[in-house]
C-alpha cells in the first residue's frame, strides 16, 4: 500500500517520515489495540471532567441575571439571599427555593460526588442499585458510580505520573550504564541485582504503614522499584550502539558525551522503551489498587478502586460493590494491555502493513 504525501499529511495533519508512517499503519492494523486506545482515551477524557458529571453542586447557577459556577468557585449562601457566610448547600431546599425564585440551577447527570453521603437514602447502606443510585451505594451511603468515575481518573493519573518518573529514572540509569560501561556498569548492575532481589511487596507494605499515606508518598514508594523494568532495555541498547561507527565518529570529532547520548544513541533506545510504557502504567495501577485493597494506600475517603473491592469483600451481601470495582478495573487493565500490544507491533521492524 502506497500513501501519497497528501494522504500522509491527512493522517496527523502534518508530514511524517516513511518510518513513522509504517509504525502508524502497523498500530492501526492492530484493530484491537487501535480501538482500545480510542476507547481508553475517551473514558479518561470524560473522567477529567468528573466534577461536571458527578457532583453534589450544580455546574451552573443563574441568579438575578448573573451566572455562577459553583463547581469551580465556592460561593457563600449570602450571595443568594441566605443567612450564612459559609459555602451554600445547594441541596438544601431553602437554598434551592432562594435561587429558583430569581433564576435556575443546572445539575450534573449524577447529583452525588465521590464523598457525598446520601442522608436521605431511606434504606440501610449499602443499598442496591435503583433510579437514584444507578450502581447502588457503598457501606457509607456514597454513590458507587460517582466513586468509580473519580477512582478511574485517580488511578490512571497516578499510573501516568508514575510511568513518567519511572521512565526518566530508568532511562537515565540505563544510559549511564550502557554508554560508559566499565566499573560504572559493574557497580550499578550489582546494586540493581540486590535491589531487585528485595521483597518488594513487603517493603511497600512496611513503608506504607510507617509513612502517612498520600498520593505523592505512594508515588515515591512505588517509584523505588518501578524504574527497574526499563534499565535493562535501555542499557542493552546503549551497549549495542556505543561502538557503532556514527558514535565513534562523533567522539572523534570532539562531540561531548551528553550530546552523543541525547542526540545519537537515546533515539534508538526509545523505540524499545516506548513499547514498555503501557505495561509500566498497568503495573502502577495494579500496585495502587493492591495497596488500597490492603488498607495501606490512599487516605480514607479517597475515590479508590481498591477500597471499593475491599468493601465488596467485607459486604458479600452487596455483590454490586465487588462486581462494579472488578469490571472497571478489568476493563481498564485490558485496554492498557491491548494498547501495549499494538504499540509493540508498531515498533516491530519485522511487521509491515499491506
Amino acid at each position: 500500500m502506497i500513501i501519497s504525501n497528501e494522504e500522509n499529511k491527512g493522517l496527523l495533519g502534518l508530514s511524517i517520515s516513511p518510518l513513522n508512517r509504517r509504525r502508524l499503519m502497523n498500530f492501526k492494523n492492530n484493530k484491537r489495540g487501535y480501538w482500545s486506545f480510542w476507547l481508553f482515551l475517551g473514558l479518561f477524557t470524560l473522567s477529567l471532567f468528573a466534577e461536571f458529571i458527578a457532583n453534589d453542586t450544580p455546574y451552573l447557577v443563574c441568579f438575578k441575571g448573573e451566572l455562577y459556577y459553583p463547581t469551580v468557585v465556592e460561593y457563600p449562601e449570602t450571595i443568594f439571599g441566605g443567612d450564612f457566610p459559609t459555602e451554600a448547600d445547594y441541596k438544601d431546599p431553602f437554598v434551592q427555593e432562594l435561587i429558583e425564585a430569581n433564576g435556575w440551577l443546572a445539575w450534573p447527570l449524577i447529583t452525588f460526588s465521590y464523598s457525598t453521603i446520601d442522608r436521605d437514602l431511606g434504606k440501610t447502606a449499602p443499598s442496591a442499585p435503583d433510579s437514584r443510585h444507578w450502581l447502588g451505594t457503598d457501606d457509607q451511603a456514597r454513590d458507587v458510580l460517582a466513586r468509580l468515575i473519580y477512582g478511574f481518573r485517580l488511578s490512571v493519573s497516578f499510573g501516568l505520573i508514575l510511568t513518567l518518573f519511572s521512565s526518566i529514572v530508568g532511562i537515565f540509569a540505563g544510559a549511564i550504564q550502557g554508554y560508559y560501561g566499565g566499573w560504572r556498569d559493574l557497580v550499578f548492575q550489582r546494586f540493581i541485582e540486590i535491589w531487585a532481589g528485595m521483597p518488594q511487596l513487603y517493603i511497600l507494605i512496611i513503608m506504607s504503614s510507617i509513612l502517612v499515606p498520600g498520593f505523592w508518598v505512594l508515588l515515591v514508594i512505588l517509584l523505588l522499584f518501578s524504574w527497574l523494568s526499563l534499565v535493562g532495555v535501555v542499557r542493552a541498547e546503549f551497549l549495542r550502539a556505543r561502538n557503532l561507527d556514527f558514535v565513534r565518529a562523533a567522539r572523534a570529532l570532539g562531540v561531548s558525551d551528553l550530546i552523543i547520548i541525547l542526540r545519537h544513541v537515546l533515539p534508538n533506545a526509545m523505540v524499545a522503551t516506548i513499547t514498555m510504557l503501557p505495561f509500566i502504567l498497568t503495573g502502577g495501577v495494579t500496585a495502587l489498587t493492591s495497596l488500597d485493597f490492603l488498607g495501606l494506600g490512599l487516605p480514607p475517603g479517597s475515590p479508590s478502586l481498591g477500597e471499593l473491592l475491599n468493601q465488596g469483600k467485607n459486604n458479600l451481601q452487596a455483590p454490586w460493590l465487588g462486581l462494579s470495582g472488578f469490571f472497571v478495573l478489568a476493563l481498564m487493565l485490558s485496554l492498557l494491555i491491548f494498547i501495549g500490544e499494538a504499540v509493540r507491533d508498531a515498533f516491530d521492524p519485522r511487521k509491515t502493513f499491506l
